[in-house]
């Protein structure tokens, strides 16, 4: 299965645990912004690849699929006979002016094999609650009761309870969360590009700036540097793979005086490198 690198390493981990081979295929990153080159992943495809793996908008760069990409891969998984696996869980966090990032589903015919994946963790803010759905074709219907039933068994009553009233009256707080995060992010992207030592753009979707910082060659060493001097917590790229090695993510999903504050010290901080 291929998938596209730098991604949550759970994935990878899910992909292999299922006893499949994960082949990643790192995103192109060109003047701060990550893209797709679809003749590359073309050109990953072998006789014994069976399916792709879609993370859009992507934990942790940020990227978004247009639906100009997705007919793309939709059209390659056509031509190889490839299912194609589209986790969406950060769907509703898109800052491209729709209410929700591109998808699949805005252009999959009958009879494509794809599986969607998704969860309540993310847009509604249930991390750890471990709630998600599937959408997926009928013929494979069997095999997913077959795997939930020896897997997780099901989901408890409380929590099925809770996802029901945020799908029913969790709009409002989906907002809310959506425009704390459009600004949140427009400080610490501003913050960070005006020192001229970052490489990065305002992400499209996904509550994640992956950053390329000017000297900045061991991502892990300069991320423990950074949370024991400035006491700001950022992830290493490394974590996430090929491609991620020279960047640090930062979450920016938090009280926008929060994010002014985490920016001023690490503006400080990366200028002073």
């Amino acid at each position: 299965m291929i998938y596209l690198s730098p991604t949550w390493p759970n994935i990878v981990s899910a992909i292999e645990i299922a006893g499949a081979r994960a082949v990643g295929l790192p995103l192109s990153f060109t003047g701060g912004r990550w893209s797709l080159d679809i003749d590359a992943l073309e050109a990953t495809v072998t006789p014994k690849t069976k399916a792709l793996f879609i993370n859009t908008p992507s934990n942790p760069t940020g990227w978004t699929a247009s639906r100009e990409d997705l007919q793309a891969v939709l059209a390659l998984a056509r031509r190889h006979g490839l299912w194609i696996i589209a986790d969406e869980i950060y769907a509703l966090y898109y800052y491209g002016g729709a209410a929700r990032a591109p998808s699949f589903l805005d252009i999959m015919e009958e009879g494509d094999r794809i599986i969607f994946a998704n969860s309540f963790s993310k847009n509604w803010s249930m991390t750890g609650w471990r709630v998600g759905w599937l959408v997926a074709p009928p013929e494979i219907g069997q095999v997913i009761e077959n795997l939930i039933q020896y897997s997780n068994s099901g989901v408890a009553q409380f929590m099925q309870r809770g996802a029901v009233v945020a799908l029913n009256e969790g709009d409002g707080f989906i907002r809310e969360n959506i425009a704390r995060a459009t600004t949140s992010r427009d400080i610490l992207c501003d913050a960070l590009i005006a020192t001229n030592r970052v490489e990065t753009l305002k992400p499209d979707g996904a509550l994640y700036a992956f950053l390329k910082v000017d000297g900045v060659t061991d991502s892990r060493a300069t991320a423990i540097d950074i949370v024991n001097k400035i006491g700001v917590a950022l992830a290493p790229g490394s974590a996430f793979g090929k491609g991620g090695e020279l960047f640090l993510r930062a979450c920016f999903l938090r009280n926008p005086d929060h994010i002014r504050e985490a920016a001023a010290r690490l503006s400080d901080y990366i200028l002073k490198l």
